[in-house]
């Protein structure tokens, strides 16, 4: 089985790997980690705890 995630970052990124997360989707869970530090611990939300997260985000401008 191949557990190799495809890391993504906001577009709203600067590029410079400053104050930014990468989010993996999986089938089962939404991972997220610190853009610079990359080996460092992930954090793993499941896909409606991830999904609410992002619209309270949204709608309080955080």
């Amino acid at each position: 089985m191949n557990t190799e995630l495809a890391w993504f970052t906001s577009t709203y990124s600067d590029g410079e790997g400053g104050n930014c997360v990468e989010v993996a989707a999986a089938p089962a869970t939404v991972h997220v980690r610190d853009s610079k530090d990359r080996s460092g611990p992930l954090l793993a939300f499941a896909p409606d705890a991830w999904t609410a997260f992002v619209a309270f985000a949204r709608t309080h401008a955080v």
